[in-house]
């Protein structure tokens, strides 16, 4: 009974507008006092150790480089030689703006921070060649989703630590499927393209390739600094994410010449507030987590689904179905720390790969951010765009058929994630 009363009081709290971080620490804490079972003091102790974690240093210094990235100027260089590759193509501007995402996804691994920093630039060049609202703000809010999926990536992180699995495999397992999501975008975009007729926005020119190239050269080498230093094992995904954080200092203060001081304190800030946030929704959902294994909640709910069927791919049909639901409510940390203990025990059951999970439940909460009303992407464009949340759902919806298209074809061909760790780590 107590345990059904836990779950009224975190949804009844996030429902009130209560932060999440607050709602998790706070029905936890009422948990324990009402239940007389453990001192009051292990809130504390189990808040402090969830967060006493060397993998969770990545994240200060991944939001540090994609705020870095974005103040400095490095988008508009990555942008103008995504133009220069595919703005001759018909539709450019929107293979444009799946491209650049692409790339920039391999510097932040955040779609909150793409869809604000890229999505200005995107959606105002797209505007200003006579796209439409719709079609713009509908891809610039796909294309961002690509970000936490192509290592680096926030999420990975966070699932890595709360699962126990390699955050080195877990980033090289997204790489493949986030190529195929911007595939399956470029496919949309180009029909999109060819029914609303819409024109090749330049010619092909070999020296503006050059020197778009030459402009963005050092930018372009933060993705290859950050996965190659990883894949070849010169550093750990959390000392890639201070030497990608520095790179990137480096480049906005002293070759482009674009952070000063005053953008670096407001970065600084940014990060630090960003950080906060994160870090106490991961030491609320420790106590949650506990919560639910000491209480053998996961356990039951592990027999639940498996009287239904034990064949995983309908255990993963019926878990992408759950998770793209709480994708639409809760925010993607607080869903991944709140479910991974939930469900990594039902899928270790049946002998699914944690680290081909990790990849399908990071997507499934990414499509969660195209989905009212939690949608932190919609809301993040709507402002840039200055359109009404609900154009922005509207905008968005077609898109989501090839991000659901790709999700399937993770979920049902396991190799598309597993291939590259097996071939680098296993």
């Amino acid at each position: 009974m107590l345990i059904i009363l836990l779950f009224v009081l975190l949804f009844g709290m996030i429902v009130l507008g209560v932060p999440v971080a607050l709602s998790l620490a706070g029905s936890s804490a009422i948990f324990i006092l009402l239940s007389g079972r453990v001192p009051d003091v292990v809130v504390a102790h189990r808040m402090v150790n969830g967060v006493d974690s060397f993998p969770l240093l990545a994240v200060p210094f991944f939001i540090l480089a994609g705020n870095l990235m974005n103040t400095a100027g490095i988008t508009n260089r990555i942008f103008d030689f995504a133009k220069a590759c595919m703005g001759w193509a018909r539709g450019g501007l929107g293979h444009v703006n799946v491209g650049a995402s692409v790339i920039f996804a391999g510097m932040s691994g955040a779609a909150v921070a793409d869809a604000g920093g890229l999505g200005t630039i995107e959606i105002k060049a797209m505007r200003d060649a006579g796209y439409d609202a719709d079609f713009s703000v509908g891809v610039t809010a796909a294309s961002s989703t690509i970000g936490p999926i192509v290592p680096p990536s926030l999420p990975m992180v966070i699932y890595g630590v709360m699962a126990s699995a390699s955050i080195g495999q877990l980033f090289a397992a997204g790489f493949i499927p986030g190529l195929l999501m911007a595939v399956a975008l470029m496919i949309m975009v180009a029909w999109f393209s060819h029914r609303r007729g819409y024109p090749r926005d330049a010619s092909f020119q070999l020296g503006r390739l050059v020197t778009t190239f030459g402009q963005a050269f050092l930018s372009l080498m933060t993705p290859v600094i950050i996965v190659g230093g990883i894949l070849f094992g010169i550093f750990t995904p959390t000392e890639a994410a201070i030497a990608a954080s520095a790179y990137a200092l480096v480049l906005g203060a002293a070759v482009y010449r674009t952070l000063t001081w005053q953008r670096l304190l407001r970065v600084s800030f940014d990060t630090i507030e960003t950080t906060a946030v994160v870090l106490f929704i991961v030491a609320g959902a420790s106590i949650f987590a506990w919560i639910l294994t000491s209480n053998r909640v996961t356990e039951q709910f592990a027999d639940i689904l498996l009287s239904i069927s034990d064949n995983p791919l309908v255990i993963l049909l019926m878990i992408n179905l759950l998770l793209l639901i709480v994708g639409c409510f809760m925010e993607t940390i607080a869903a991944i720390t709140i479910l991974v203990p939930v469900l990594l025990p039902i899928i270790v059951k049946v002998g699914i790969d944690p680290v081909h999970f990790g990849v399908i439940m990071v997507l499934n909460l990414m499509i969660g951010l195209l989905t009212p009303p939690v949608g932190m992407v919609l809301y993040v464009l709507s402002r840039v765009a200055k359109v009404p949340f609900e154009q922005c759902v509207t905008a968005t919806l077609p898109f989501l058929i090839p991000l659901v298209t790709v999700l399937l074809l993770i979920t049902f061909f396991p190799v598309i994630s597993l291939w590259l760790p097996t071939l680098i780590y296993r």
